[in-house]
């Protein structure tokens, strides 16, 4: 029987190793893993649907939900999340030493649309009081000048985001002072060179084990996409990538767990595991709908409170509830 072959475009994670070297294949399907920064496979996708699946921005993803006729499908994997307190920088010397000290000041972000800084931003007003619009911001490369947005926005008028120059980096006007904060998801090469940069949160891991505590958000950066006249074209093929994209997470769940040679370079990872699991608990990176409902309906809140998504989803309408959903013995 003919497989379907597919070119799927995603960063080389440890939760998508069994996938890369063949040790896990999709029922029906064989992957032409394409292993790419995350930037290149958002931009290539986004601009010009290169790829049959790929890993996609849940900023950018839910975006394209406004269009006449979507491109893309999201499956209920996601093979990014990352806690972003601890990526908010500062420059002390605009007098910025708690939260409440950004209203008012001039920050630097890479793409307004950004996942991490729609995370950033909400959690800021919600935790805070730093409402979305008591803040300039001005976007930009973080360390290489002429990124630009790369879906097109339509924010509301109470919303201030100015391009900065086209020879400018947002890292170097953090540095000078002509940036007072950035959000991002990529350090400042300004970070540890430049004394007045620090980070908002200096204990980020203390307060990002409180936030996940009160909320049970561990947020969800990156899905996975697949183009939509293949969803259609092939109804099984959603449910076929989601199950071999689960038991590829177990096989990195096991390899955390391999005690007698480790598989990654980290001297004390027992303890460090055994911290992430008594925050997290069992099962802290598993895709599926239902577990993962309240992260992305919130984050879903924020994108549109922010004047980026059109209207509120539900999280059946964000990710595929039917590829994750199976039968019981």
């Amino acid at each position: 029987m003919t497989r379907l072959q597919l070119s799927f475009a995603c960063w080389d994670y440890d939760r998508m190793h069994a996938l890369q070297d063949g040790r896990v294949r999709p029922e029906g399907v064989d992957l032409n893993f394409l292993s790419l920064p995350v930037e290149e496979t958002f931009y290539r996708q986004l601009r010009y649907q290169e790829f049959d699946v790929s890993e996609m921005s849940l900023s950018s993803y839910l975006l394209t939900l406004d269009r006449d006729d979507p491109p893309f499908v999201a499956l209920p994997v996601f093979p990014s999340r990352v806690f972003r307190h601890q990526s908010i920088y500062i420059n002390t010397a605009s007098g910025i030493e708690r939260p409440q000290d950004l209203v008012g000041k001039r920050v630097g972000l890479p793409e307004y649309q950004l996942t991490a800084c729609v995370w950033q931003r909400g959690i800021l007003a919600e935790e805070y009081g730093v409402p979305v619009d008591s803040v300039r911001y001005f976007t930009g490369g973080v360390e290489e000048p002429g990124r630009s947005e790369k879906i097109a926005l339509n924010l509301p008028d109470s919303v201030s985001v100015t391009p900065i120059g086209p020879g400018q980096t947002l890292s170097a006007m953090l540095a000078d002072g002509e940036l007072d904060a950035i959000y991002s998801a990529t350090q400042p090469s300004c970070f540890g060179r430049v004394p007045t940069v620090r980070h908002l949160f200096e204990d980020f891991a203390a307060v990002e084990k409180d936030y996940y505590r009160r909320t049970r958000i561990f947020p969800i950066m990156h899905t996975v996409v697949l183009r939509r006249e293949l969803h259609e074209r092939h109804p099984w093929l959603a449910r076929s990538l989601t199950k071999a994209f689960t038991r590829s997470l177990e096989v990195a769940y096991a390899d955390l767990h391999h005690r007698n040679a480790f598989k990654v370079m980290l001297p004390w990872l027992q303890q460090h595991l055994a911290e992430t699991l008594e925050v997290l608990g069992p099962g802290y990176w598993d895709y599926g709908l239902e577990r993962n409902r309240h992260v992305l309906e919130t984050f879903a809140r924020y994108s549109h409170e922010q004047g980026l998504a059109s209207r509120l989803r539900t999280a059946e309408e964000i990710v595929l509830a039917s590829a994750a959903d199976s039968f019981k013995l």
